[in-house]
């Protein structure tokens, strides 16, 4: 608002005259709007005015009614939020002379009232960066802050982030700023504004303050938005503020939170804490529940678990041992126990003429397909059509046949896919599978060897078998047996793996030549899995390897050792190595898009950020950039069909260079693995045709159907759970390895070292929620099933899914769904509702008559 040089002088200057007029002239500024103003307005105005002259009388007894005056008027009038308040606003002409007198005054309770004062109209008065509200305020009178209203406690907020950025780098005193903080912090988690305490604690670095100020009412809302926060912020902030969300579950017993946070910092002192302190034996075996689910083997000892045979009961939940019952309660109740055979899946007939007329030769490469389909799609189901069929006594056992219709290196895996069918369900598999020991054909035993560690996948049994079977056969002088029985070992005992996969590795170099080579690294990689910093020795090491695999070892460490991290920076650096160009393709770039992929995994927008710079990647990258970038594509939206990604796979399927196509055949495989999206499904049919002359692609559609189909549409690949919170480290190396494999197409899958698939099994989980009685016996009730939506920080108590059905239990989960009880008549003991929830009855509840 320019000054009107035209507008005559109206009421108000006679005032104005005898105030000390600041030095840009206000005078003929406020004249023109005096006409515009109501009654009322200038009537307040011309109050003000006069309370502002007053101030500046030499009696006190005036000075501090004027003030108090002037102050009722501010605190009354802070009703509107759109607007400044009407105060604040008549007073800004006076704020240089109110200044400029207040410097003037003797030291006195007065000269406090009028700081405070000072800094409430410095809200809308002072220049930017001057932080001169935080000034007077803490000049000022020690008062109750709270009743300026919320605007200036936010604003009071922001300027002590400044000053303690400000102090920390002078290396001044910051007391003064605490006391403020801590009456700040108490006013925000009075007022149900938990997020913005946080984020004031995090700018003076003493989150600690936090737990004295939570109560029962909101600390449910501050931890949620701790836990969420985490993902943005840069380490080590991040796990303190982790850290601190677990002190505040813990203090008010809601373990369940805690044993996951414990989980996500894979802190295994806190997992023991949290046993230690809860008594109630049924939430212990909730938390059991919850470890079998992440794939973590825990030895619980007499401290955790007092009772002995209590103990021998949770040892076996977290043992998985329930994992396979509670599997088929679920395929039982949605009526999928029927067997289902490769050409259900195929479903050659919808095709036209062309292409089904070529399938029906009996190839050994068709029947590997097969056998794999059908130990995808009959997964831990226990029966199917190829291998578990009842043998007449005329055929002398016909499961043999199907066996001998694959060559050499096919039979280890039809022997192995037994292992799958039977998947969780140790007693039967290991009769089943042991009638293949006696073979006298080498890969059959190998096969064998290796379905006894897929049979056991994710179990731990006491007696061990798959150890004892396995351990006599890993010396043997049979390279094919050696890889069998270690892949087996790796796959049964997937934390130890990581060392065995090692020592396979070192070892193969002459005998596998080149091919599986490029697991080496990975091997070392999976060891530091989600580790961060402590990787940083290994990788020293890794500097001295002959140079030809020294850059790969560094991307697949340093992607590995981030992965479910969301570190930006590491994905800013993956990306600098991908851009550049070399005259022959380097061997490194694959594992650093896959580690774009790996670390950006960890929350929504990195990943739509990563699909973006994939993108990107496509356009302008190398040829073997190219091959490795549907690979990272399937891995940040595996078991999560999103359209945009299809749609890039689906582009890709086409491509011209066939190791791109295969990649992207696969991974349209793995985006769409147990969800028997029909989409998906529709375009690997018409691949199928497409691709009917060239073996090698018609092989990898066969695996992708089989991978959209898996189990029948029960199982996930997914290996994040919880609501998207947790890692779960054993899945992701399960995934990570058959990617990094599949980064040399025609070498490893389509070649000799197809098994390699069956690295998949270990992040197969059924993607369900099975609700059981205190008994652990399954029990049904109404759940409602939508999205999940996003409702951190958000006022009151929003709606946590959206578009949601009615079904009961058991039901499937689909990516982004989660589940909440229909009935007050149960109280579920984990407050995720997945995999399998124990109910308790509410004691409280009163059926309606």
């Amino acid at each position: 608002m320019a000054p009107d040089p035209n507008s005559a002088s109206g009421s108000g200057t006679k005032d104005e005259a005898s105030v000390k007029v600041p030095a840009k002239d206000p005078k003929k500024k406020d004249d023109k709007k005096d006409e515009d103003l109501s009654e009322e307005d200038l009537a307040l105005k011309q109050q003000l005015e006069l309370y502002v002259e007053r101030v500046q009388d030499p009696d006190p007894g005036l000075q501090k009614v004027a003030l108090e005056s002037m102050r009722t008027e501010i605190r009354t009038s802070t009703s509107s939020m759109t607007s400044v308040p009407k105060p604040l606003k008549f007073l800004r002409p006076h704020y240089g002379t109110l200044k400029a007198y207040y410097e003037t005054m003797p030291d006195s309770d007065l000269k406090k009232y009028m700081a405070d004062i000072l800094s409430v109209l410095a809200l809308t008065m002072s220049a930017e960066g001057e932080r001169e509200s935080l000034k007077y305020r803490l000049l000022g009178s020690e008062g109750d802050i709270g009743s300026w209203g919320h605007e200036y406690v936010r604003n009071l907020a922001g300027e002590i982030a400044q000053e303690y950025a400000k102090r920390q780098t002078d290396e001044a005193s910051i007391d003064d700023l605490m006391e403020l903080v801590q009456e700040i912090v108490a006013f925000h988690m009075k007022h149900n504004a938990e997020p913005e305490a946080v984020d004031l604690l995090m700018e003076v670095e003493d989150l600690d303050l936090l737990v004295e100020h939570v109560d029962a009412t909101n600390f449910k809302r501050t931890c949620l938005y701790l836990t969420s926060a985490a993902k943005y912020l840069p380490g080590p902030d991040d796990m303190l503020v982790l850290d601190i969300a677990y002190m505040i579950y813990l203090k008010f017993e809601e373990f369940p939170n805690a044993l996951q946070i414990a989980l996500f910092l894979d802190n295994m002192q806190y997992v023991k804490q949290i046993f230690t302190s809860c008594d109630d034996l049924l939430r212990k075996k909730q938390f059991c529940y919850i470890l079998a689910r992440h794939g973590i083997t825990l030895e619980l000892d007499d401290d955790m678990v007092p009772d002995d045979d209590d103990r021998y009961a949770l040892q076996d939940i977290v043992n998985n041992v329930k994992l396979s019952e509670g599997y088929l309660t679920l395929a039982r109740d949605i009526e999928v126990m029927e067997p289902k055979s490769p050409e259900d899946i195929y479903k050659a007939h919808l095709l036209d003429g062309r292409a089904s007329a070529g399938a029906s030769v009996d190839s050994a490469r068709q029947n590997l397909a097969a056998t794999f389909v059908n130990a995808f799609v009959n997964a831990g189901f226990g029966q199917d059509k190829l291998m578990t069929v009842p043998s007449d006594a005329s055929s002398g056992g016909s499961s043999g046949n199907w066996l001998f219709k694959n060559k050499e290196h096919g039979k280890m895996s039809a022997a192995a896919s037994l292992g799958m069918i039977l998947l969780w369900d140790v007693d039967s598999g290991l009769a089943q599978i042991d009638k293949y020991f006696h073979s006298t054909d080498n890969h059959v035993i190998a096969g064998a060897l290796l379905g006894v560690g897929i049979v056991n996948c994710g179990i731990r049994n006491d007696c061990d078998p798959a150890l004892a079977l396995l351990s006599e056969y890993v010396g043997r002088e049979d390279a094919c047996i050696r890889i069998g029985a270690i892949m087996g070992l790796g796959i049964s005992y997937a934390e130890v793996a990581q060392a065995i996969i090692f020592a396979l590795m070192d070892r193969s170099e002459s005998e596998l030549g080149e091919p599986l080579t490029r697991l080496i690294p990975l091997g070392l990689g999976l060891l530091y899995l989600g580790k961060q910093e402590s990787v940083e020795a290994t990788a020293e090491v890794s500097k001295t390897f002959n140079e030809k695999i020294r850059k790969y070892c560094d991307m697949t460490l340093l992607s590995c050792a981030y992965a479910g991290t969301g570190n930006v920076l590491k994905v800013q650096n993956l990306l600098g190595h991908c851009a550049q160009h070399h005259e022959k393709g380097e061997a490194y770039q694959g594992p650093a898009v896959l580690g774009i992929a790996m670390v950006a995994m960890a929350e929504e927008l990195g990943l739509e950020m990563a699909i973006r710079s994939l993108e990107h990647l496509l356009q302008y990258g190398e040829q073997n950039i190219r091959r490795a970038v549907p690979l990272a594509l399937g891995l940040l939206c595996i078991s999560n069909p999103k359209v945009n990604v299809m749609d890039t796979l689906s582009r890709l399927s086409h491509d011209t260079d066939s190791e791109v196509a295969m990649a992207a055949v696969i991974s349209l495989g793995l985006i769409g693995s147990g969800t028997n999206n029909a989409r998906i499904a529709g375009m690997l049919r018409n691949l199928s045709s497409y691709y009917y002359k060239d073996a090698n692609l018609l092989f990898c559609v066969r695996i992708a159907q089989g991978l959209v189909h898996m189990g029948k549409g029960l199982l996930t690949l997914n290996p994040y759970h919880s609501d998207r919170f947790l890692l779960s480290p054993t899945a992701l190396a399960g995934i990570v390895t058959t990617l990094f494999a599949c980064l040399d197409m025609k070498a490893v899958i389509v070649g000799k070292y197809h098994y390699v698939l069956y690295f998949l099994v270990l992040a197969m989980q059924p993607r369900m929620l099975l609700t059981v009685d205190e008994n652990l016996k399954p029990l049904s009730v109404p759940v409602r099933v939508g999205q999940a939506v996003d409702v951190v920080g958000q006022a009151g108590r929003p709606k946590t899914i959206t578009g949601f059905q009615t079904h009961s239990t058991p039901v499937l989960l689909a990516a982004g769904d989660r589940a909440e009880l229909a009935t007050e008549k149960y109280i579920p003991l984990s407050p995720i509702l997945e995999g399998f929830v124990i109910l308790k009855e509410n004691s409280d509840y009163r059926e309606d008559h």
